[in-house]
């Protein structure tokens, strides 16, 4: 965490292409396959290593309360998922990017499996892992035809891949079949509840606040610089629909569940539903003739505060279970007379989620909604429809476990925050606020980068 921080600050984000790669290093690894251990950090790629490297120590602290004979193996996986997400958005060879996205696959598998809760592991583990899996296999076949037209897997060769429109079109579905079931995506969603109902906490954290971020990297990094035409095409607006349809779809779903952990699950498909519908929305108006880079930056500002408002929401699910013993709002209530550090802290989290003034979820969200809006005006509807859901189920689900009456005998048990419950829900109620005061650092970092991949879109 310590040298990603002293990286930003010494980062260059002034807008020039020259700059838009730093601490650059490519070593040939494999002749045969021509591909080559190629790393590098732009401004995107250092947001969610920011990220990454925040997150993960959190998510291992919040642990600290857990009894488990196999936490030493448990922290293991984390670290080796730390080691894929990193790898992931560092690499710039196709092959290489590959490897590392499959390599953060088998710790949360195992993760899930092995501390997941216990009737329902085989099922939500053997779902979760057929879709990523065979998702991962599209990406591969992908690249691959990409590589039978391009010199190497080096990212600068597959963006001159020279591919025409119906080869471009192959690759996108391809590709974008791994990264949609990793957001996910309308309809290649029905793995997320279960899995993230069931996981442990800390895998619920890590696939809901930095894994999914892999596939909205993926997008920037490959799919709009190697197929634009096709996002031109009939193929970026299937997207944009299919995104508006899951906004709307996960914000409706996520209204009348009562299980707490499902109600961020679904909240969660639906922020993610409107970030994709920004990057292509954006995309759409840069391949017909109007270049603006703002529904980029409102993704990739929305992602980086996604994370930290998704893993402080089940965070506070997971303190909310501890305390009631039940995920069932309907059976919670009174929280905020015994436990008054936890009511103000799980407040802000969920006004971080809601995007109110001030948060870290508004600028992200604002832009998101103004370059879709530049768009459609329709979708941009539905988008605003869903952000006065999303305050109706978030809301709903802080009264009625934190306000309405409870049970006088649970609550007399109940206790506040314990110190790693303090440390971490603090940090993450911390960085709600200091990125919603002061967002501009993060919109300046991403920017060069941005310009770069929408400018390639039309070379």
């Amino acid at each position: 965490m310590l040298l990603t921080l002293s990286i930003f600050c010494g980062f260059d984000s002034t807008p020039t292409v020259d700059s838009v790669l730093q601490h650059e290093i490519n070593y040939p690894w494999s002749q045969f396959l021509k591909s080559s251990l190629h790393f590098g950090i732009d401004g995107m790629s250092l947001l969610l290593l920011l990220l990454t490297n925040i997150l993960v120590p959190l998510i291992i602290y919040s642990s600290f309360n857990e009894k488990d004979r196999y936490q030493n193996s448990f922290y293991a996986l984390i670290l080796l998922m730390q080691f894929g997400l990193v790898g992931v958005f560092t690499a710039l060879d196709g092959l290489l990017f590959y490897i590392f996205w499959e390599v953060t696959l088998i710790p949360i598998w195992l993760i899930a499996g092995l501390w997941g809760q216990e009737d329902k592991r085989l099922q939500f583990t053997t779902k979760f892992f057929v879709y990523t899996f065979v998702g991962s296999l599209f990406m591969l076949g992908g690249f691959v035809y990409i590589y039978s037209y391009a010199p190497s897997f080096d990212v600068t060769d597959m963006y001159n891949a020279g591919l025409n429109l119906t080869q471009q079109t192959v690759v996108f579905w391809f590709v974008f079949f791994a990264f949609a079931v990793k957001l996910p995506v309308f309809p290649f969603h029905t793995w997320q509840p279960d899995t993230y109902t069931y996981s442990p906490t800390q895998g619920t954290m890590l696939l809901s606040g930095i894994m999914l971020k892999m596939a909205v990297y993926g997008i920037f990094r490959y799919l709009l610089p190697i197929t634009p035409d096709a996002i031109a095409g009939i193929s970026g607006s299937i997207v944009l629909i299919l995104a508006i349809v899951g906004v709307l779809h996960g914000a409706l779903i996520a209204l009348v569940q009562n299980d707490i952990k499902r109600v961020f699950a679904y909240s969660s498909f639906s922020h993610v539903g409107l970030i994709v519908a920004g990057i292509f929305a954006t995309a759409l108006m840069v391949m017909n003739g109007k270049f603006t880079i703002e529904g980029g930056e409102g993704a990739l500002v929305q992602a980086f505060a996604h994370g930290f408002n998704v893993v402080g929401l089940f965070y506070c699910a997971d303190i909310l279970y501890k305390r009631f013993k039940t995920r069932d709002i309907r059976q919670m209530g009174g929280l905020a007379r015994v436990a008054p550090k936890f009511a103000v802290l799980f407040l802000i989290v969920v006004l971080g989620s809601v995007g109110l003034p001030l948060t870290n979820g508004f600028i992200g969200e604002f832009i998101l909604l103004k370059s879709i809006f530049d768009y459609s005006i329709l979708a941009a509807i539905v988008a605003g429809v869903t952000i006065i859901l999303a305050a109706a189920y978030l809301f709903r689900s802080y009264g009625k476990s934190m306000l309405t009456n409870g049970d006088d005998a649970t609550l007399a048990s109940a206790k506040d925050l314990s110190t790693p419950e303090f440390v971490v829900l603090g940090a993450i109620a911390l960085l709600v606020i200091l990125f919603g005061v002061f967002p501009q650092p993060v919109i300046e970092l991403v920017g060069s980068s941005l310009r770069f991949i929408y400018q390639s879109m039309l070379s």
